[in-house]
């Protein structure tokens, strides 16, 4: 037998997470099926979400290693970048917060 843990976020800063026995040669979905995830999310469809272990993709048929951490991760709501970039318009439009300091003459605006 080996020790794995599943780790879901159903929501920013709430966290699922269950340690689980399974015998060796186990696989990521087998392990998730093992799991109670579908009795306290029940309208959850977990296999259409992007399994990782350690925080690296991995594919559902992947046989887990003792103390593997199954990450299962929610679909991106926003574009990183371009959430980046209207924090960075909302920040330095303004001269706040990273930005704050004043501007030497004849220096730009941004970085």
């Amino acid at each position: 037998m080996i020790e794995v843990t599943l780790a879901y976020a159903p929501a920013p800063r709430e966290v699922f997470e269950q340690t689980l026995a399974v015998p060796g040669g186990t696989t990521v979905g087998d392990a998730v099926r093992a799991s109670t995830l579908s009795t306290h999310f029940p309208t959850l469809d977990w296999f259409a979400m992007a399994p990782g272990i350690w925080g690296k993709a991995a594919a559902w048929d992947r046989p887990l290693a003792h103390l593997d951490r199954i990450e299962l991760c929610r679909p991106l709501t926003v574009d990183p970048k371009v959430a980046r970039r209207e924090r960075f318009q909302r920040q330095g439009a303004g001269r706040t917060g990273l930005f704050k300091k004043p501007l030497r003459e004849g220096g730009k605006a941004g970085y």
